[in-house]
């Protein structure tokens, strides 16, 4: 094929179709016009790609293409409609899907603290070696309950979402090493497990529990799910399945992406709870409630919500649209 001849050819309607990416909101015929010559060009990629490869010719094509399909759609990623997308489909999706690496870490969790608080317990000599005894007096007394009230609860609930979301954001962009996930968990649980251990030796238990739950039981779970994904992310490579190394780790790649964003708005409610409800003058059985109740309707999101958009197609990657773009823009 001349591909000189073919590129006058059809030059006019690759020009044409630039017009239409670049102008503002289309009329009627030319969105129809717009969509024509989308398909026009589709077809002149293939030809090119088949008949004569040229490298320049086939990204200026993609590129165009890719363009015109996001226009054509309305501009779908900025829209109200994508971000309802992204929360009642992308994101429970993806929840739903590694479902078992998220709860698995959170039993693998929650055995690893009670054994740890236990051991603590049971030998009070450990305890004295990490605090002196006017530590331990001011963290039971002063320090376990000032932690909450100290800020005003506006700037403490931002305080504790910026350091939840860089924990969270540490397990999932180290997941792919894989130890580092671990780590990162057994550190907060350390932490966890002695304070809880110092608390219960000095007969808090009950007060620790009460300022803890109502925003602990969202906040870790966040975590876990972030520290799930991470370790889902590293498994995409030591074991990939019936695809390639670089496809498996790609696809979770990507997915990692959407649990940031939806880990980050779990966060920030988790974050709101243990700014303004956690150091409130409720009673107990009421803050407690609140977290449950926040509890209860995250898990509910992921198996009514993500197990529905699941069975739709929906798992946390790309849709399928904008994947392709991609790769024809990388192509």
């Amino acid at each position: 094929m001349d591909l000189d001849a073919y590129v006058a050819a059809h030059h006019a309607e690759w020009r044409r179709l630039e017009e239409l990416v670049r102008r503002g909101r289309p009329s009627g015929a030319e969105a129809d016009e717009l969509v024509e010559l989308y398909q026009r060009v589709a077809t002149h990629l293939s030809v090119v790609r088949t008949s004569a490869p040229d490298a320049s010719l086939v990204a200026y094509l993609s590129s165009l293409l890719a363009r015109a399909r996001t226009r054509s759609e309305g501009a779908r990623i900025t829209t109200w409609r994508s971000v309802t997308s992204f929360f009642t489909e992308r994101f429970p999706g993806a929840l739903y899907r590694l479902r078992w690496w998220w709860l698995g870490t959170i039993a693998g969790s929650a055995i690893v603290t009670a054994v740890m608080i236990l051991w603590l317990l049971a030998n009070p000599q450990v305890e004295q070696t990490l605090l002196g005894p006017e530590q331990i007096d001011q963290l039971v007394n002063e320090d376990f309950e000032g932690y909450y009230s100290e800020y005003a609860a506006g700037e403490f609930a931002a305080q504790v979402w910026v350091n939840n979301a860089w924990v969270s954001a540490l397990c999932l962009a180290l997941g792919i090493l894989g130890f580092p996930v671990i780590y990162l968990l057994f550190q907060n649980l350390a932490n966890l497990a002695i304070i809880g251990a110092i608390m219960h030796r000095a007969d808090q238990g009950a007060f620790f529990w009460g300022l803890l739950l109502p925003h602990g039981l969202l906040e870790l779970t966040a975590i876990f799910v972030a520290g799930g994904t991470g370790l889902r992310l590293f498994w995409s490579w030591v074991s990939p399945g019936p695809v390639s190394r670089a496809t498996s780790l790609a696809r979770e790649g990507r997915t990692i992406g959407t649990m940031a964003l939806g880990l980050a708005a779990v966060l920030f409610v988790s974050g709101l709870i243990e700014g303004f409800v956690t150091p409130s003058g409720l009673p107990t059985w009421a803050r407690v409630g609140i977290g449950v109740v926040a509890e209860v309707l995250f898990l509910a999101y992921v198996f009514v919500v993500g197990r529905a958009a699941h069975r739709r197609g929906h798992d946390g990657d790309l849709d399928a649209a904008l994947l392709e773009d991609r790769v024809a823009t990388a192509a």
